[in-house]
């Protein structure tokens, strides 16, 4: 039996899950630090760069409320997991193609209808970073 007490003498609601991700929704990763071989001459591919990725997910609409139950949500740690493998996971000379593998990664592997990427990189002088933002849909 659920109990609700005063406090200041105004009763409190009964806590309840009945919230339901929307396809409105978004969860996010900010500043996530990835190792890459990336960059177009082969002396800037043979040695790891770090990169900055910042991912954004539309989630799949939730049949029923969350019930506090991460199987009904996006695992953002899962995620992270997997964009720092793929980013590792083979040379390439521009970071628009890594941010297509990655979309793609993204897609295939966890239920999401949209992701929005940015990768920074920090390779040209006299500048903060330069980066690619891509957003792609399950239906591209």
């Amino acid at each position: 039996m659920t109990r609700a007490y005063r406090v200041n003498s105004l009763p409190l609601k009964k806590k309840h899950s009945r919230s339901n991700m929307k396809r409105s929704d978004q969860i996010f990763i900010r500043g996530l630090r990835v190792s890459s071989y990336v960059g177009v001459p082969d002396e800037e591919r043979a040695e790891a760069q770090e990169l900055v990725i910042n991912a954004t997910f539309s989630p799949m609409s939730s049949p029923g409320p969350l019930e506090d139950d991460l199987a009904r949500t996006i695992d953002y740690h899962a995620v992270a997991v997997r964009l720092d493998e793929v980013a590792g996971s083979r040379p390439r000379k521009l970071i628009e193609t890594l941010a297509e593998d990655l979309a793609a990664m993204v897609l295939d592997e966890f239920p999401v209808t949209v992701v929005h990427l940015e990768i920074e990189k920090f390779i040209l002088p006299n500048t903060r970073c330069v980066g690619v933002s891509i957003t792609r849909h399950a239906a591209d």
